[in-house]
């Protein structure tokens, strides 16, 4: 890129770049999490991993939202480096609560999580920003209505599951309003217009948001292969990294690459934006789990054969292929039959695999998603250019 280039892409985005990067921290601390889910011994594994996937969640909906927020806002204007700001340390704490966020540090983690959430459409009352569509006061009567979810299940039930319970239905209330646009009584819900003008933003930060996943994992690649630097290691450390790349050049094959274009042409761009939402974090999720997966056979590459571990070792792949075949649907109105061929291998797979030393399993993911990146380049090479062409 020219240095031009480059000052376009950091024109305005600055605070943004910022609070990616505080979320490589908090994906890293979320990856350490999964790990010690499938690493102590514990008799309730699925319970754990549940409430892992619970916190990621969250996690996605502080994520979603701050998008939602700056991209309908000057990002030169200081409410909106002020709402940057104010994420950026909010996830900063959450991030320090995650291993601990059921145990003895749960309040302190809903209580980040709502001040996070309720604040943002506080600071744009206050500042008078957006006050004529009435998006701050939607968001804010939605946050209010989950925090008490949040709060009481934090501080009433420190050990139970009832904590569970009601951060679930606080999960749920969050997801509604944010499916739904955030309909009030006498304010209206969430246009379809405002979404045409988001939705090209969100696309662009999920693209970058894909790019910090990825990159999570091969820094938590690195961290695992230099706690214990030892030959055994070396083939599922370039296993790993050559996943990684992998499913970078999988994602941005065309569909990933045009997808704001898309919302920018689609018919219903509030349809195409919020589908979004779903299909971008079960690409997320598959990326964090894949690294994960790999994170666990480089610690034990030949010593350990646990059944559960092929959950993330071909369940993190398989996620992210059928995420991506998602997306490819969304953006081109088809299916890509490198994508469903790959899920079949990965499910046909994983019988043989049950109990069999953890780095096959892992090899057999890496040759797979192999297979996959080298039809799409077949495919590209046939046909150079597609226009977007997303189902009505």
């Amino acid at each position: 890129m020219t240095i031009g280039g480059w000052r376009s892409l950091l024109q305005g985005r600055e605070g943004e770049l910022l609070l990616d990067l505080v979320y490589v921290f908090v994906l890293t601390r979320f990856s350490q999490r999964l790990i010690e889910d499938f690493t102590t011994d514990r008799q309730v594994v699925l319970p754990e991993v549940g409430q892992t996937v619970l916190l990621l969640l969250a996690l996605w909906m502080v994520w979603v939202h701050a998008a939602w927020v700056t991209s309908r806002a000057d990002p030169q204007q200081p409410v909106t480096q002020l709402l940057i700001v104010w994420t950026m340390f909010g996830s900063m704490i959450i991030a320090v609560t995650l291993p601990h966020a059921f145990g003895a540090r749960g309040l302190l983690f809903a209580i980040t999580y709502v001040a996070i959430q309720a604040g943002k459409p506080v600071i744009l009352l206050i500042a008078r920003r957006d006050v004529e569509r009435h998006s701050p006061a939607r968001h804010l009567w939605w946050a209010t209505m989950s925090a008490v979810p949040w709060i009481a299940g934090a501080a009433l039930f420190p050990q139970s599951p009832a904590r569970g319970v009601l951060w679930t239905v606080a999960v749920a209330i969050d997801y509604a309003g944010l499916v739904s646009g955030w309909p009030v009584p006498r304010l209206g819900r969430t246009g379809a217009e405002d979404w045409r003008v988001a939705g090209q933003h969100l696309a662009e930060r999920y693209q970058q948001l894909i790019v910090i996943t990825i990159g999570e994992t091969i820094l938590l690649t690195g961290a695992t292969f230099a706690d214990d630097f030892t030959p055994d290691r070396v083939a599922p450390s370039v296993l790993s990294f050559a996943t990684a790349v992998l499913m970078w050049r999988i994602y941005f094959h065309r569909a990933g690459a045009v997808f704001s274009a898309a919302v920018e042409v689609a018919p219903r761009p509030d349809k195409l934006g919020k589908s979004g939402y779903y299909t971008q974090l079960v690409i997320v999720t598959g990326i964090l789990a894949t690294g994960v997966g790999y994170a666990l056979v480089i610690h034990e590459p030949e010593g350990h054969q646990d059944p559960l571990w092929l959950a993330v070792i071909l369940g993190g792949p398989a996620l992210f292929l059928a995420g991506r075949a998602r997306l490819e649907y969304e953006v081109f109105a088809r299916l890509s039959p490198s994508r469903v061929v790959g899920l079949v291998a990965l499910a046909a797979v994983t019988p043989a695999l049950l109990y069999r030393a953890p780095l096959l399993a892992a090899a057999a993911a890496t040759v797979i998603l192999a297979g996959v990146a080298a039809w799409d380049a077949q495919g590209e090479r046939r046909h150079p250019e597609e226009a977007p062409s997303p189902p009505s």
